[in-house]
């Protein structure tokens, strides 16, 4: 297990609680050095731990955590497509999507959550990318937040 795996479990991300796909799609894509990984949840399981509009129903601090678990979902489909954590050579995109109330205007802060965890796990050169945080009128499973990501893989 890499150093990243084990920053991850030891942040309390079982590497095994890989989430399975929910429609017909795959969850990552690799196109050379460039890998895409579909919009995750928070899953811990099979449970979706975040539901409800941000603020009214989820609180910013539970939002943070919320996409700091759509992140550690990302990464655990990341390793079962490459192997390891390691593989990652930096992220590109990071695109944060938030089940917002119409007046939220702090879609950004949510996503800091994943942010977060990313630089914790792999580092602040590889761990900061390009980003985008937006707010929805809803999400799959009524769900508080959804990421998806594009990175770089080393060979």
């Amino acid at each position: 297990m890499s150093d990243r795996e084990q920053k991850l479990e030891s942040m309390g991300y079982p590497l095994d609680r890989v989430p399975a796909p929910g429609a017909i799609y795959k969850p990552v894509v690799v196109d050379g050095s460039t890998v895409y990984v579909s919009g995750a949840v928070p899953f811990d399981g099979d449970t979706v731990v975040s539901t409800g509009k941000v603020p009214s129903q989820v609180s910013l601090e539970d939002a943070q955590q919320a996409a700091a678990f759509c992140a550690a979902n990302l990464l655990r489909v990341v390793r079962v497509e490459l192997g390891s954590l390691d593989r990652i050579d930096r992220i590109l995109k990071l695109c944060g999507f938030v089940n917002s109330d119409a007046d939220f205007a702090e879609q950004h802060l949510v996503i800091n959550g994943a942010s977060q965890l990313f630089i914790d796990v792999l580092g602040e050169a590889a761990g900061i990318g390009a980003r985008s945080a937006l707010g929805m009128a809803g999400l799959p499973l009524n769900s508080s937040v959804e990421l998806d990501l594009v990175l770089k893989c080393k060979p």
